[in-house]
């Protein structure tokens, strides 16, 4: 391992100690089982989850789980928090008009609120959304958030997507928990409206949140990202999935839903007995 992996690997597992007095990435359960879903798609990726209940950690791939890497759209979860809470956004039946230029995505080529454009995971409005908040308020909050590398170089509209800001699953993990007990520093009804666009299964048994992100690394690999939380029978699991792939043009759309609901299954969610 290299200076820059171990400075790394002990900046994540500095993190988890933050964010989880009680357990350590050190001391994570490995479940190499979970690598035959990764096979089936052919990409490489990780799995971590925690168990709120009792602190417990598994974790697939350990090393991929603490090497940070673009967040993509999961970014979109930090953009909202803060466009709420510095007004940038008013609130979410705020109208930002369309730029009439027509994108490959024919569900972003319209007006939209920004709950409709974060389950659309509408790029250009969230691009507009960083540049109402301006390049010095965007950075404030996201150093204060401690948020990955913390790197916000280049434009206001487009770090999070060009490899200049980077997060590890490890860390998305506990801003995940932080964002799920109101413990971000924004208000609460900020944390909850976020909470709510990131819920996409509801019923009797099981709800699901996750926001999804999809991109690329510096060689032009494809990543695909899924970090949310499951709760059944009041107890509440917060993942991280991540994928890699060699093929710049690999479907990321369907995989990274696929393995993690995969995985879930797998350890017995959707059936309402956890």
């Amino acid at each position: 391992m290299n200076k820059i992996q171990s400075r790394t690997v002990y900046l994540s597992y500095f993190f988890c100690i933050l964010v989880f007095p009680s357990c350590s990435v050190n001391k994570a359960k490995i479940d190499d089982s979970l690598k035959k879903y990764f096979d089936a798609k052919n990409v490489t990726g990780c799995f971590t989850m925690l168990n709120n209940a009792d602190g417990h950690i598994t974790v697939y791939n350990m090393e991929m789980d603490t090497t940070r890497y673009s967040p993509a759209s999961t970014f979109k979860i930090v953009n909202s928090l803060i466009a709420l809470q510095t007004g940038a956004v008013t609130d979410e039946k705020m109208i930002i008009n369309w730029d009439g230029v027509k994108r490959p995505v024919a569900a972003w080529n319209k007006n939209m609120n920004i709950k409709e454009a974060f389950k659309e995971s509408a790029l250009p409005f969230f691009q507009e959304v960083a540049r109402r908040i301006g390049k010095d308020s965007m950075n404030v909050w996201v150093d204060r958030l401690g948020y990955g590398n913390m790197n916000t170089d280049g434009a206001v509209d487009s770090f999070w997507i060009n490899n200049q800001l980077k997060i590890s699953p490890d860390e998305q993990l506990g801003l995940l928990k932080k964002l799920y007990f109101d413990q971000l520093p924004f208000r609460k009804s900020v944390q909850q409206q976020v909470r709510d666009f990131m819920l996409q299964e509801d019923n009797t048994t099981y709800k699901l949140s996750y926001k999804t992100g999809w991109g690329f690394d510096e060689s032009n690999q494809a990543l695909g990202w899924v970090a949310g939380w499951i709760e059944e029978n009041r107890h509440v699991y917060f993942f991280v999935t991540l994928l890699k792939s060699k093929d710049k043009d690999y479907d990321m759309s369907r995989a990274r839903i696929d393995i993690t609901k995969d995985i879930l299954k797998q350890y017995g969610f959707f059936e309402g007995k956890k």
